[in-house]
């Protein structure tokens, strides 16, 4: 297994983690931190360091509530950072929902473009085919962030979740956009209550049937300190515990913010499957051209 991005072809054979890089100064978690260009380098050569896989930079929160930005602004704060992770040598990821901004992103150089409203937007979907080889990830979401929370109705959230993600997924091979491109994910607390999210995450290997690698972001979210009862800045241990999970039910990629911890973990999880296992590395991301990263 494989995901096929614009400059690298990303092994999927042991799951990858994709650092976040939230260029806002609103995120639920990390909101600030790395609001200004400078700092947000810094953090992405820092993840890097720290045994990231692929880099994914956003300049608009999606938080519950979080107010909408137009395209010149959340372009504004993300272009210089791209421009400087360009030269990290692995994937970048933009996150963002504006085909606008998508198609600035992709004309400086990014490799993926990842939409929690998985091409729905008017445009999205022919900028994204019209790239010979960008590879795409496509979210679950019911609504905007501001409106999403009240929109939690499911007869079975799994079934209705696979069968969104499967539909937009065959809309984008309809367009000519190639499997291999293309991954999943099913939006953990994403329109989704603390409950849904985890009869999600136990019943998560149903959406493989789909064919496509899973791609999930546990990494603080709500419903980690509904169970713990820990706030924000103290989820870390429950983040990874619900990452390994997520793997375990066959994910691929893990988007989280605490990319050292989670990079252990897996060297450890990843060293249980017998001798030989050990991994170190980002060894398996390749260049298009096969040149090993």
């Amino acid at each position: 297994m494989h995901w096929q991005t614009r400059r690298f072809r990303i092994d999927l054979d042991r799951p990858r983690v994709m650092g976040i890089v939230n260029v806002t100064p609103d995120s639920f978690s990390d909101g600030g931190q790395h609001a200004e260009a400078a700092g947000a380098i810094a953090h992405c050569k820092r993840l890097v360091d720290e045994g990231a896989d692929i880099l994914d930079i956003g300049g608009e929160s999606t938080r519950p509530g979080a107010a909408v930005l137009d395209d010149e602004e959340e372009w504004r704060r993300i272009a210089p950072v791209i421009q400087a992770a360009l030269s990290l040598g692995v994937p970048l990821s933009v996150d963002t929902c504006k085909p606008e901004v998508m198609r600035r992103a992709l004309e400086a150089g990014v490799d993926i473009v990842n939409d929690v409203q998985a091409l729905c937007r008017p445009g999205a979907l022919e900028i994204l085919a019209a790239h010979d080889s960008a590879g795409v990830c496509l979210m679950h979401m019911r609504g905007e962030p501001s409106t999403m929370q009240g929109l939690t109705d499911y007869a079975d959230v799994v079934a209705e979740v696979a069968q969104f993600l499967g539909e937009r997924a065959a809309r984008l091979r309809e367009a000519g956009i190639a499997a291999e491109r293309i991954v999943l994910d099913p939006g953990y607390g994403f329109a989704k209550q603390s409950e849904q999210n985890l009869q999600l995450l136990r019943e998560q290997e149903r959406l493989l049937a789909l064919g496509y690698p899973l791609l999930v972001g546990w990494s603080r979210k709500k419903t980690l300190g509904d169970v713990t009862g820990k706030p924000v800045n103290q989820r870390m241990p429950a983040s990874i515990a619900a990452a390994l999970l997520a793997v375990s039910r066959g994910a691929r990629i893990l988007r989280v913010h605490d990319v050292a911890a989670t990079v252990d973990a897996l060297k450890v999880w990843h060293a249980g499957d017998g001798p030989g296992a050990l991994f170190a590395d980002n060894s398996g991301i390749k260049n298009s051209g096969g040149r090993s990263q």
